[in-house]
């Protein structure tokens, strides 16, 4: 089961084959934002759990129309809910919470902003080298594991590796200033 397709009929359906793919895929990409912004591993699965039923109420909805791959609607709304309970640091995000209008329409603002945001990203990676368009989708699409990067892309330490992910970054970046410009 690889097409959004075939995912959103699993969700929509009563199998739940679709979940175990979509843990496989996107937890650790979840994982690493949770716990790069003061969670914890057990805050992220929590996080992913709430992500799957926001994404099943939202794909059963009789006028949802997929406009974004499936990735970036569930990193969207990982990530609002993850900033949400950080704003929310004494209170937590209760099921109750996710049938609120205002709930739904921070969603699709939040998934809104992360297609543009993937959209700008993928405009930015087409204006860097080649190589290090591989190394970046290796590291943070693929999340390769640095020692994997190391091997595969023939760096002789770790430390070369990371000098090289920071020379793309400012690529990146570099692009990135160029186009604000404009």
């Amino acid at each position: 089961m690889d097409s959004n397709t075939d995912i959103i009929i699993d969700l929509k359906g009563e199998s739940n084959y679709a979940f175990g793919e979509l843990y496989k895929n996107y937890f650790r990409t979840i994982n690493h934002f949770v716990t790069n912004n003061s969670g914890s591993t057990s805050d992220a699965e929590d996080i992913f759990q709430d992500t799957m039923l926001v994404l099943i109420q939202k794909l059963r909805q009789d006028d949802f129309q997929l406009s974004a791959s499936i990735k970036t609607y569930i990193m969207a709304i990982a990530k609002h809910l993850w900033l949400k309970k950080l704003r929310n640091a004494y209170r937590e995000t209760e099921i109750t919470d996710l049938h609120d209008n205002k709930f739904y329409e921070e969603i699709t603002l939040s998934i809104e902003q992360e297609k543009t945001y993937w959209d700008k990203l993928q405009f930015y990676m087409t204006k860097i080298t080649d190589h290090c368009n591989r190394l970046m989708h290796d590291m943070f699409f693929k999340n390769k594991p640095i020692e994997q990067i190391q091997k595969e892309h023939g760096y002789s330490s770790k430390h070369n590796a990371q000098n090289q992910k920071h020379k793309c970054v400012e690529q990146i970046r570099k692009v990135k200033e160029q186009e604000e410009k404009k």
